[in-house]
């Protein structure tokens, strides 16, 4: 790790995955299915709710894999 691009080109992709997330957070609670996909958990108490996103875990997980296929694809 000697050259110095290799450590510049890191950063750049850090820096456009945290601003990928960060948008993500801004448009997150305008997507009107993002956490209510069918298979998503949620239980009710008395005093307390829990709430597991298993299918939007998966769906967000299939689609950064291809992204992340198609980054890495040469």
């Amino acid at each position: 790790m000697n050259d110095p691009s290799g450590f510049g080109k890191i950063l750049l992709v850090v820096g456009i995955v945290i601003a990928l997330a960060g948008l993500a957070f801004m448009v997150g609670g305008k997507i009107p299915w993002l956490g209510r996909l069918p298979g998503d958990i949620t239980l009710k108490g008395k005093n307390y709710t829990f709430y597991f996103p298993l299918a939007t875990s998966i769906v967000v997980s299939i689609i950064l894999s291809i992204i992340f296929y198609l980054i890495n694809r040469k």
